[in-house]
């Protein structure tokens, strides 16, 4: 198995290239499958890319605010406290990797874009406080617990299933979440993978000569306090009080958390990635203390988020070819003629994980797949809530080896996708069992 995980780097850090040029090869990829396997003419296939190119705009720009977000609210006084008192739990490489993979994986089943930020910041203070840890496994196990996500209380699929009136309601009814998320056989894969993922890194660790980050730290330096002194001196013009006021940093901020407060009494607890970006950025605020001190910091976090603004359109422009050429739907019905009521959800989760290569979105995924494989189920007998999970663990699975999802935990890292992606092909293939058997066997 060392040998193996080693081969498995020296593949990756040799063939794999840049996430930019690797979203660039699954387009060139798609076009040329979307005109063999569909009856869609090349003009077509550039048709459905160019119309599809800007349809993540909102979605890239709530995954920028993660980073930015994140960033400021990691460099307040405050938070840099708690972090760096964590992280004392730490002390030997091995426990940083346990440490980190456990709390990202926590984080995770809370809200995916919530876990992706803090196994982030929080492997950074790991790595100051255990500065010998291999920092590239330490970024893979902290990218690791975004396995779990999708069968967390942020996961789109079961979440969308249990909302009236979604798509498939007249098909399925509402399904609720003690037949999804809560149900054993997800309950199962979540916590075996929860409890066993921090061991499967710690063994990632030994399998290679640890990479030392000496820069590891880099990101969070935003020179709050080389700033202090020129805040105290800009602060005697009238604006330069009102940018160093702290009374309305504090009025600014009591009004996105009174907000915060009022989102939660009438929706209950929907963290999704709006309000995730919302509490970060109000608490951004006052925790920073003054205006200036929170846009010093938001400057240096837009540094972060150049790969995302640049690649993500890319992604839109795959889903827009594989959803209009009706590519996606051909690869579903393929995993559905060679499935029988045993092996169906097994194929679901797998054709679902193809998928996500292409249409690395979960409610995306759910759009394109749903139609197909909840009919299929129906007339295998097999259970709908089940087949949604599957396609749920699928878009799960395959994000190990997919960068679009890595690319914030990345640009926080300060490290390149080769750089972590021949580790997560073990954490791909181990995942690959337990979620097998909670599929199969529960």
């Amino acid at each position: 198995m060392k040998a193996f995980t080693a081969f498995c780097e020296r593949m990756v850090q040799r063939f794999l290239p840049d996430a930019f040029l690797f979203a660039i090869l699954l387009t060139f990829t798609v076009f040329l499958l979307g005109i063999i396997f569909t009856n869609s003419s090349p003009m077509q296939m550039i048709d459905y890319w160019g119309t599809g190119f800007w349809d993540l705009l909102a979605f890239a720009m709530q995954m920028s605010l993660i980073v930015v977000t994140g960033y400021i609210l990691a460099n307040t006084p405050l938070i840099k406290v708690v972090l760096k008192k964590i992280s004392n739990l730490a002390n030997t490489p091995s426990q940083a990797i346990l440490l980190v993979t456990f709390i990202a994986s926590l984080a995770c089943l809370i809200n995916y874009g919530f876990g992706l930020v803090v196994g982030a910041l929080f492997a950074i203070h790991v790595a100051k406080r255990v500065p010998t840890v291999d920092y590239r496994v330490l970024m893979a196990s902290a990218y690791s617990g975004f396995l779990l996500w999708h069968g967390g209380l942020s996961a789109s699929i079961p979440l969308l299933i249990a909302t009236p009136d979604h798509f498939l309601e007249d098909t399925i009814g509402i399904v609720p979440v003690s037949e999804t998320l809560f149900s054993g056989f997800n309950l199962f894969i979540a916590g075996f993978l929860l409890f066993t993922l921090p061991f499967v890194n710690r063994f990632l660790m030994k399998a290679r000569d640890p990479l030392i980050h000496s820069d590891a730290t880099e990101w969070q330096t935003d020179n709050t306090d080389e700033n202090s002194e020129k805040d105290s001196v800009e602060g005697k013009s009238p604006a330069g009080r009102l940018e160093n006021s702290k009374t309305i940093a504090f009025l600014i901020g009591i009004m996105g958390l009174t907000y915060v407060i009022y989102f939660f009494i009438n929706n209950g607890f929907d963290l999704n990635i709006n309000i995730v970006n919302f509490i970060m950025l109000f608490l951004g605020v006052i925790l920073h203390g003054t205006p200036r001190r929170f846009l010093n910091s938001a400057t240096h976090a837009v540094k972060n988020v150049g790969g995302i603004v640049v690649q993500f359109p890319f992604y839109a422009g795959i889903m827009g070819m594989m959803v209009a050429s009706g590519l996606s739907e051909q690869m579903s019905l393929w995993f559905v003629e060679m499935s029988n009521a045993f092996t169906f959800p097994l194929f679901t989760f797998l054709s679902a994980g193809i998928i996500n290569f292409f249409v690395p979105s979960g409610g995306g995924q759910w759009a394109v797949q749903g139609p197909i494989m909840i009919p299929a189920a129906l007339d295998l007998g097999v259970d709908t809530a089940k087949t949604a999970m599957a396609v749920a663990w699928g878009d799960a699975w395959t994000n190990m080896i997919q960068p679009f999802w890595a690319l914030p935990l990345l640009a926080i890292a300060g490290l390149k996708v080769k750089d972590i992606m021949g580790f997560c092909v073990i954490l791909l293939l181990y995942s690959f069992i337990p979620i097998s058997i909670g599929l199969l066997f529960f």
